[in-house]
This record gives C-alpha cells, structure tokens and sequence, in this order.
C-alpha cells in the first residue's frame, strides 16, 4: 500500500471513529478528512461503501451547514467517480448511485419500476428457477394464434419470452405488461405474478433508485452539537410527551413522500406491503423535534385489513430516511415493528423507539402496546436473535403474558441482575422469542392486540356466510349488504365513494352477527359510521370510532371468545 493510499485508509478510519462526536472541534477535523478523501479513488468495493455510509450519516446528522454542504457536493457526485464505476459489478445491491439492484419484486413494486425505467430492468434468468410454472402459463399470456409454437416448440423459457415481446420490449416489461390482464382484480393478479419469482435486475444509472440520494427535500435542518442519547428512554415518561405537530400533506406532497418510501425499500431490497400500498391521501409528518420525524402513511382503502389499522412510517433524521416502522392499532392498542437501517444502528434506536411509543398514543390512543415474535429473534429471525434483540425489549420494559415464557424470562433477568455479565445462551433466547411482548403504562387488558383472537371473529363470519349461502359468497355480499342498511338505517350507501361501498359491503357479515337489533338507535348510527370512516381518506378515523363505540368493541370480543380457533 503506497503512502497515499494508507493515509486515505486512516483518514477514513478516523472519519468512521469521529462521525458521531459532536461539537466545535469534531466538526472542524470532519470536514479536513473529508477535503482528505473527497478526490481519493478507492480500490476496493468494501472502502467505497463505507465512504459512502459516512457520508449519509452526516447529511443526517450534520455538524453544521457547511459541512452538510460538502457531504452534499460528494455524495451528488459520486455516481460519475470513476473508481466506483470500475467496481459497479461487485456494488449490486449496495444502493450506491449507479450501482444494480437485483431483488424478486413484488408486483407492485415490479410494475412501478417497469413504468419508470422499463428500459433499464430486465429478468434474472440465471436465477429464476420455476420454469415450470411459467411454461404452464405461457399460453394465457399470448393470443390463441401462437399456441402452435408454444404447444410444440421446447425452447428454454428466456428464449420464448423474448420472442414474445420482440425486439422493442424488455423480457421483464413484456411479463408484468401482460399479467396485468391475468385475474379479476388487483390482488389476484398480483399473486399471480409474484407466484413466478422472478428476480428482476434494475440496471443502475443517475435516474434509479439510491440511498446516495435519499432525502425528503425541504425540511427544516437541525445540526448536532451534543452527544448522542444512547440511554434507555423512560416509556412511561414519553408516552405523556406527544410530537411537537402532525402535518397532513396534500396529495402532491403525499405522492412525493410515498415515493420516497418505496424507493428506500428498493435500494434495501426489500418489499413493504403498506409503502406498495401506500395512499398519498394519507400522508402525514409527525414532528418530533431536533431533525427527528416520522413519514405516517396509511394503506389504501382496498389493501386494508378487517379489523387493524396498519400504518407505515419511514423515519427522517432531517430528512434522510434512517429506518421504518410499521403499526397497527385497534382497541387502544397498537402492535410494532421497529427497524433502523444498518448505517444508523447503535445511534439512538432506543430514543426513537419512545417517540413512537408517543406517535401511537397520540394520533391512534394507544395504551397498550405489543411486539411480536419476529422482531424478537422468533419465526426464523436470526438476525434477531444475533443481535439479542429480545433484550432491547425487555429492558424498557416489554415481557411476555404467557406464563413459562414469562417465568424463563424473568429468571434471565435475574441471572442479569446478580452477573452483569451474564449472556443469555441462543438457545434460551429462541424459546422466550417464540412468545410476544407487552409494555402498557396503565392496567392490563386483555382486549389487546396480540392476546384478542380476531381471527375467530373471522372464522365466526365464515361459518354464517358458510351454513346460509354455501358457495355462493357473490350473492351473500349483495343480500347481506342490503339487510346491512335494513338494520342499521342507512339509506344511501349506495351514494358513498366506492370506498366506502366497498366497507360497507365487506363488513355487512359481521353486522348479521352482531344482534344490532338491540342496539339503540344512536348506537345503529354510529355503527354505520365505523364503518363508513373503514373507507374514508384516514383509517385513523375507522380507529377512533371504533375504539369509542362501547358496544361494538364488547360485541367484537364476545364473538372472539365464543369462537375459539381450534
């Protein structure tokens, strides 16, 4: 190693150890490294990843304007460096500008890609491995004049589909272009596609996808003078302390945000369902102070579920995202799962965990709230486990409600308490991590997310729909979306956005279960309210009027608990 080469390796060592010290003297000394290493042509993939995470972390975290300015010309930059053009083909999935993405899409994600770099994307054939199931189905996507060809013709399906599309079409357009026409709706199309698993490589360019280039632009920038909090937050304590504001975005503003958010899955190669889904009618950004906020966007109408509220957020620190979570709530309740993107983690993941603790008490009245398993290290997570995520939990104060998983981990905390030292063998971690977490700042209920079986409620509505209208599920959604409006009053549903026709249509099931009959009149028309707002722009608003109408939450769980899943 030269000399030249050696003093950019500890300088960006130096860069690395300094980049979250804080205050007069480390801003100084960041900004000289980085004048060291702005021109330097890295040899290796490894030390340009990590320039480049440098970098994002201080456009997130920045010192002051003149130094976000520089890390802003750099990252700008680095797509044309030619070191790093040299090395693109061992930067796939590094999210670096210019650098391929290659990940097995969900359709939604496929098609936005196709509509916005058709020309760039194209399949992975090397890796695609069920060619059986696409030579099935090869037929329903031509016209019925080429199935001589299809019928006799044993060519490898790369081939075949590249002859269907021609020579204007990439394979990967050609594909989702036609499985658009495949199925009655959306979702089945969709399932048919990602049914293929098709890897699909986004060639990199200035124009896709980045983490080089995330950031919400806009925003009011709040530069760091003080250390970071690395401390375990008093929930009790944030849940009492509520954001600073919530802004409702308009649609234009919503769109932007949402592409964001799906962009910042795409350079992570991972997939979403409520960013695929997202609707930019329900866009809003909870300030939290000092640079921190919380992208809230809720799911489209069509893609909600039955009963839970599910919110998605891409965490912002000054506008560059640096993780995500995704929510539910329902019942005072709310179920998390919490993810810091690996340039952030070890920062102040425990900081921004009490402000979404607070996010849910204050837009959706959360008092309760629930972790499953997988964010534990359960269900196969073990990455999880590794990290012992189990015990971020657990020490701010999140235990399991299952008794022999409660009492192992009580006994873990034990063993803590008498030896600092003591690490919880992988072993027992997996067994606790099977079980869900509770925190609650009040009494325990048992009309929580996580213990309340709302899937019984949905095996209850089955066994109605079932017994009294066999096969024939088209015509029970017609006859009891009209006893629906019979019994509850309502004249004009018909009239509503096809939204919410659409709710009213799916919940009308659960309506004939309710005995709504006994209800008073105000109590009917509150009902059809819910059900209405399950439709409307903000599901938040299904969650409210759910939440407050008493006998709707009892008539809930009482079918719950009287159809126990067995």
């Amino acid at each position: 190693m030269n000399k030249s080469a050696r003093d950019a390796s500890q300088a960006l060592d130096e860069l690395e150890h300094i980049k979250s010290d804080f205050g007069p003297n480390p801003a100084r000394r960041k900004r000289e490294l980085l004048e060291q290493l702005a021109s330097f042509e890295w040899p290796r993939a490894s030390q340009w990843l990590r320039f480049h995470d440098a970098l994002c972390y201080l456009r997130a975290l920045p010192d002051d304007a003149e130094l976000l300015a520089r890390v802003e010309e750099l990252l700008a930059g680095l797509a044309r460096r030619k070191g790093l053009r040299r090395l693109r083909g061992e930067l796939v999935n590094s999210g670096l500008a210019g650098c391929d993405i290659a990940y097995p899409f969900f359709a939604p994600t496929a098609r936005r890609l196709a509509e916005r770099h058709g020309e760039r994307l194209s399949v992975d054939w090397g890796a695609f491995e069920r060619a059986d199931v696409l030579e099935e189905r090869l037929a329903l996507l031509a016209s019925y004049s080429e199935t001589p060809g299809l019928d006799e013709i044993a060519w490898p399906m790369k081939r075949w589909v590249r002859r269907l599309a021609g020579p204007n079409v990439g394979d990967a357009q050609f594909l989702l272009a036609r499985a658009e026409l495949v199925g009655r709706d959306e979702a089945q199309r969709d399932a048919w596609y990602d049914e293929l698993g098709l890897t699909l490589i986004l060639r990199g360019d200035e124009t896709t996808p980045a983490r080089t280039n995330e950031k919400l632009e806009g925003r009011k920038i709040h530069f760091r003078r003080t250390p970071l909090r690395r401390e375990r937050p008093d929930l009790a304590r944030e849940v009492r302390r509520p954001p600073v504001r919530v802004v409702a975005l308009d649609l234009e503003q919503g769109e932007r945000v949402c592409a964001l958010a799906r962009d910042a899955m795409v350079t992570r190669q991972r997939d979403l369902d409520a960013f695929i889904h997202g609707d930019p009618r329900d866009v809003r950004l909870v300030d939290c102070g000092e640079g921190l906020e919380f992208a809230l966007i809720g799911v489209k109408p069509e893609r909600r579920l039955m009963f839970e509220s599910v919110y998605a957020c891409l965490t912002l620190s000054n506008g560059v995202p640096i993780g995500y979570v995704l929510l539910s709530a329902l019942m005072n309740s709310a179920e998390i799962a919490y993810n810091v993107f690996d340039t952030w983690r070890g920062g102040e993941a425990g900081q921004i965990y009490g402000r979404v603790i607070a996010l849910l008490r204050a837009l959706f009245g959360a008092d309760c709230f629930t972790v499953y398993p997988y964010q534990l290290g359960g269900d196969g997570n073990d990455e999880g486990l590794r990290s012992g995520a189990w015990w971020f939990y657990a020490k701010l104060g999140f235990l399991p409600r299952d008794a022999k998983a409660l009492a192992l981990a009580q006994a873990e905390m034990a063993r803590v308490k008498l030896d600092p030292k003591h690490r919880t063998s992988r072993a027992v971690l997996k067994k606790i991590a099977q079980h869900n977490v509770y925190w609650s700042p009040a009494r325990q209920r048992d009309d929580v997310i996580g213990l309340l079986e709302l899937s019984a409620v949905g095996l209850a509505i089955t066994d109605s729909i079932a017994a009294r209208f066999g096969a024939d599920r088209e015509r029970a959604e017609r006859v009891l979306a009209d006893e629906a409006a019979k019994a509850l009053g309502v004249r004009d549903w018909k009239r509503w956005s096809a939204a919410e026709q659409l709710w009213w249509r799916r919940w009308a099931p659960l309506v004939a279960l309710l005995d709504v009959q006994r209800w008073s009149a105000a109590e009917r028309r509150a009902l059809a309210a819910v059900i209405r707002a399950k439709g409307g722009q903000r599901e938040s608003d299904f969650v409210a009027r759910f939440d407050a109408h008493r006998k709707l939450r009892a008539g809930v769980v009482a079918l719950a608990h009287a159809n126990p899943v067995t």
